[in-house]
């Protein structure tokens, strides 16, 4: 069954996750990810600097540890799911933080 939307107490955990990260490896680089929802989307955009872009998205399949994962190209300024090529790809395990780990490589601060 496909989800429509990110629950509430979703994404309460996503946030609390988002947090956790950005302590425990952004702390002192006055960078951080911070996330946006639309529906089943969950858009992860980072602060660097205060200039704010965007990083990659996560469609919420309705298991915390099975996120589908689409970066961000500048060169198209579009979300790709078929890129898999890219520096940190291999972060990329349905997880959050995966992603995370992957969107840092990808786009160093």
């Amino acid at each position: 069954m496909k989800t429509k939307r990110i629950p509430d107490d979703v994404k309460k955990k996503i946030n609390n996750a988002i947090e956790k990260y950005n302590r425990k490896n952004l702390i002192g680089s006055d960078c951080f990810y911070q996330s946006r929802f639309k529906g089943k989307y969950l858009y992860l955009d980072r602060s660097d600097y205060g200039n704010i872009g965007p990083i990659f998205r996560l469609i919420y399949t309705g298991n915390l540890n099975k996120w589908e994962f689409a970066i961000f190209k500048w060169s198209s300024e579009r979300y790709d799911p078929d890129e898999w090529m890219f520096p940190g790809s291999q972060y990329l395990d349905g997880t959050i933080e995966g992603a995370m780990k992957a969107g840092l490589e990808a786009y160093p601060v």
